[in-house]
């Protein structure tokens, strides 16, 4: 009888972990797809196409025009909005197919995640695969992602008015949350593959709680970047270390309240950035150094290695491309820098929960 116990045992011992890494897995596609949408709404940001698309069709809106006439009806909406008007005034058909075929990218992979998300979300519910713990975490995940949509729009509808540009707080809320949801399921699909251990020594203790302040400060920096991106402040100033000379700019403070500088005068928006990504790879480093103190498994300082790494190579990416005037692969490639910065972050810190 003991022994058909442990067979049976052993084999739901098994059957749970099989479903813990399907799960995993799934949630490892979701975020690399979260990753492809950050990245890509930098691009779209980056070449001006928003603002291309000035309907938002969350149900019916997976086809783009399909005949000259649609495209044309699409074109002549466009021109009736202040991007058009004031920036763009002139531009052929040719030049609006360009910029619309960004946003429209952009928005079908994010309708993608959500279908990828949904699907066999649903199915792991009905097959009893999800354990009682995980389900909300997964629900958590799915209304987030319903909010990521309705927050696109917002931002989106803030350049249809009278300004043609999208509010820089409404982008970096929309940035914002997406790295949020990418951060939430990478830290679930890293709990599901790999169990956190319950017995930890104390300078290990110090070095994971070190880890998650700088997950929170690489998480600033990001929503830093996303004013920068919002306000185009990094055309701004492009020397470095000092801005055109000076380490404090004039003109850091020329807006009343003083406050207001911080998400609305260009030169306050980019010193800020630049600073905080500068303390924060100093942070990245003291950290490592630590590190090297302890002895930790060659796994779990491999980790450590590769985020001190990252970090030196986002900086690096970071200053060429604000010398080099912001030519769109070199900053595309810095906001998947950043994205590829905070999940060696987040990896390195679970590294550390996991070791016993």
């Amino acid at each position: 009888m003991n022994s058909t116990e442990n067979i049976l045992q052993s084999a739901s011992l098994t059957s749970a972990r099989n479903n813990q890494r399907q799960i995993a897995f799934w949630l490892l596609l979701i975020c690399a797809m979260i990753f492809a949408m950050v990245v890509l709404g930098g691009v779209t940001r980056l070449t001006h196409s928003g603002l291309s698309m000035t309907s938002w069709k969350p149900l019916t809106g997976w086809l783009p025009p399909l005949t000259d006439t649609a495209w044309m009806a699409e074109f002549e909406r466009y021109k009736t909005f202040p991007e058009y008007l004031k920036v763009n005034q002139g531009m052929d058909l040719a030049g609006f197919k360009a910029i619309f075929w960004f946003e429209f990218s952009h928005r079908v992979l994010g309708r993608s995640v959500g279908i990828v998300y949904l699907l066999p979300f649903l199915y792991f519910l009905f097959r009893g695969k999800v354990e009682q713990g995980l389900g909300p975490k997964l629900w958590t995940m799915f209304v987030l992602g319903g909010l990521q949509g309705a927050l696109g729009w917002w931002m989106v509808a803030s350049g249809l008015v009278d300004h043609p540009d999208v509010s820089q707080y409404r982008l970096t809320a929309h940035l914002g949350l997406a790295v949020v949801i990418y951060a939430y399921g990478l830290w679930i699909a890293m709990g599901l593959l790999v169990p956190a251990s319950t017995h930890h020594r104390e300078r290990v203790d110090k070095l994971y709680r070190f880890a998650l302040v700088l997950a929170g400060a690489v998480f600033v920096v990001m929503l830093s970047g996303g004013l920068v991106a919002g306000l185009d402040a990094g055309f701004a100033y492009n020397t470095f270390p000092t801005m055109n000379g000076q380490w404090i700019p004039d003109g850091i403070l020329s807006m009343t309240p003083w406050y207001v500088n911080l998400g609305e005068n260009t030169i306050t928006v980019q010193f800020d950035h630049r600073w905080l990504a500068t303390l924060t790879g100093a942070g990245v480093v003291l950290y490592w150094f630590r590190t090297m103190s302890v002895d930790l498994s060659p796994g779990v300082q491999g980790m450590q290695h590769l985020m001190l790494l990252a970090v030196l190579g986002q900086i690096t990416l970071g200053v060429v491309t604000l010398l080099y005037v912001i030519p769109v692969p070199l900053a595309a490639a810095h906001q998947a820098g950043a994205m590829v910065l905070l999940s060696t972050v987040l990896a390195a810190a679970y590294a550390l929960k996991a070791e016993s």
